[in-house]
């Protein structure tokens, strides 16, 4: 659990960095105010809860929804989850972090790599989509 807080932390770390090692200009408060809102972004409380995935497994294949696998502190995870906006609640998130057999089933489509998203539709797996076509698989 702890290992998806520390991307957040080591962020928030740096924005306390540049307010303390400086003068307070507008931009270091800028920097500080991006880096803040980063790692709120990139928190896990940003984020659906954690299903695990045989769970997930299940209610995908009873409702059709897709299911998306990601990991805290990954921008690609944080690009999508912001494009899909209020949308990103109807799919199923599984943190690879938390569920070993998750990362297990995303090292399986990519060639051994942990590369998050990973996004399964109708048993279709897809590295790293475009959030449009996300979008349109969510209507």
């Amino acid at each position: 659990m702890w290992r998806t807080w520390v991307p957040s932390l080591a962020i928030v770390a740096v924005a306390v960095l540049v307010l303390t090692t400086g003068a307070l200009t507008p931009a270091s408060i800028a920097i500080t105010v991006v880096l803040l809102a980063l790692a709120w972004i990139g928190s896990p409380f940003v984020f659906p809860g954690h299903v695990d995935d045989a769970a997930a497994r299940r209610e995908a294949a009873d409702t059709n929804t897709p299911v998306i696998y990601w990991r805290p502190g990954c921008m690609f995870c944080m690009r999508l989850r912001a494009s899909l906006l209020r949308r990103a609640d109807r799919a199923i998130w599984v943190n690879i972090w938390r569920d070993p057999a998750a990362a297990e089933r995303v090292r399986e489509v990519n060639d051994g790599n942990e590369t998050v998203p990973t996004v399964f539709v109708a048993g279709s797996a897809h590295t790293n989509p475009d959030p449009e076509w996300l979008r349109a698989q969510l209507r």
